[in-house]
């Protein structure tokens, strides 16, 4: 016996235009099934104000108060309830025997490849466009001719699975060529081939940026924090407490945190890829910029996380994957100057959404022409990241030889991945 699938995911909007859009999902339960409806959500560019969610291993209950990131955002809330859905567990009956997270087979990967007159800011209006059709950039090279035009190079995946149509390739095509202009010269859709096996691992990290981007660790972490300005640094402050006196069966763990973007994401990923589960979990609203976190969490094997040596390394990765969702710095390549975003991909292998979109808008508002991008994966012995490179052009605003320009950068596309 079960529930309707219209019923899985309910979407209620506020009562008012100002009020949070309420998010409730009924359905079996899965491990990291938390984690994968907030990465979506933050794909649909929405941040979630307020939580709260219960399990008993078989079936779960999540609320969710959700607003827009941007004003200007026009939230499709049919195709995001289609979307959570598709993460649910089977709604036709309760699949309590299955309590393993399930990787499903990945998308067909799509090579979309267009050329186009370049201006500055042209990268973002692309990848805006992207976002708003529901692709998902996997890998993207971004080259300048030697005649003045680009060529960009973008491997997709389309969350509406509809790549395989004719329909769906010219519909993206002709909103990439209507919102470029004049400027778009060509534009072409396909499944990608040899393209992108040549385009992977064609680009490494000198040992150097490694140990900029991958090296330090939360306790030595404000030499990296230099170039930012000093409100956010104090923003770089995280606690956790752990508790097992309150429930005979659960570990509590108590969290404050500064309030950014994609908060609850970090959280429930980093549980997901430590095989944590929570139970029952509380997510306040914001107070004075912070937030505070109740989980009640177990282990795999349904015990409590009694062991220090545990707890410790739980409890640090946390914090470092909440006060370091991303990595950001301004680096030499020979004589260029080269800006490196890097986050965490999760073991499933999705990287966080958004990203090259919250970079490509900092670097247009600042006005900074981007010579070159492209997107790798980097592997430590730890976990797996994925890198943003932009060779970045020289103006008079902002003189890229200037210690002073460069941290001024770095600030900006920071307080954008934040959401500050």
């Amino acid at each position: 016996m079960g529930i309707s699938c219209d019923d899985v995911v309910l979407i209620q909007p506020g009562k008012t235009p100002d009020d949070p859009t309420i998010v409730t999902i009924n359905c079996p339960d899965k491990a990291g099934l938390g984690c994968d409806l907030c990465r979506t959500i933050l794909e649909f560019g929405l941040s979630i104000t307020k939580g709260d969610f219960s399990t008993d291993g078989r079936w779960c209950y999540i609320v969710l108060w959700v607003v827009p990131i941007s004003d200007t955002r026009q939230v499709d809330w049919e195709s995001l309830k289609s979307r959570l859905s598709s993460y649910c567990p089977s709604c036709a009956f309760p699949v309590y025997f299955n309590q393993q997270s399930t990787i499903p087979s990945p998308s067909p990967l799509y090579l979309l490849k267009f050329l186009y007159l370049d201006r500055k800011g042209l990268l973002h209006d692309v990848t805006k466009v992207l976002c708003e059709l529901e692709l998902v950039i996997q890998r993207v090279k971004a080259m300048p001719t030697p005649d003045g035009k680009v060529l960009d190079l973008f491997f997709i995946t389309d969350c509406m699975e509809q790549l395989h149509t004719r329909q769906r390739r010219d519909g993206i095509c002709e909103h990439l060529m209507a919102a470029l202009g004049d400027h778009c010269i060509t534009c072409e859709l396909q499944l990608a081939g040899p393209e992108y096996e040549s385009s992977q691992g064609c680009s490494s990290l000198s040992p150097a940026i490694v140990d900029e981007l991958f090296g330090y660790e939360l306790s030595d972490s404000e030499a990296c924090l230099q170039a930012l300005s000093p409100d956010i640094r104090a923003r770089e402050k995280a606690s956790i407490t752990v508790d097992n006196s309150l429930s005979p069966a659960h570990t509590l763990l108590h969290i404050k945190c500064v309030d950014q973007k994609g908060l609850f994401y970090d959280i429930l990923r980093t549980s997901k890829d430590y095989n944590i589960r929570i139970a029952h979990g509380r997510f306040s609203s914001n107070v004075e910029g912070f937030r505070k976190m109740d989980l009640f969490i177990q282990q795999t094997d349904g015990k409590k996380v009694m062991d220090p040596e545990s707890q410790i390394a739980l409890c640090s990765r946390l914090k470092l994957d909440m006060i370091h969702p991303v990595r950001v710095i301004i680096a030499n390549r020979g004589p260029d100057t080269e800006l490196l975003v890097a986050n965490p991909v999760e073991l499933s292998g999705k990287g966080r959404p958004r990203v090259f979109y919250d970079v490509t808008l900092a670097l247009k508002v600042l006005g900074i022409f981007i010579f070159s991008a492209e997107i790798i994966r980097h592997s430590s012995p730890v976990r797996q990241w994925e890198v943003y490179r932009f060779l970045l052009d020289d103006n008079s605003e902002f003189p890229l030889a200037s210690n002073r320009a460069r941290s001024k950068i770095v600030d900006r596309v920071r307080r954008t991945l934040m959401g500050w």
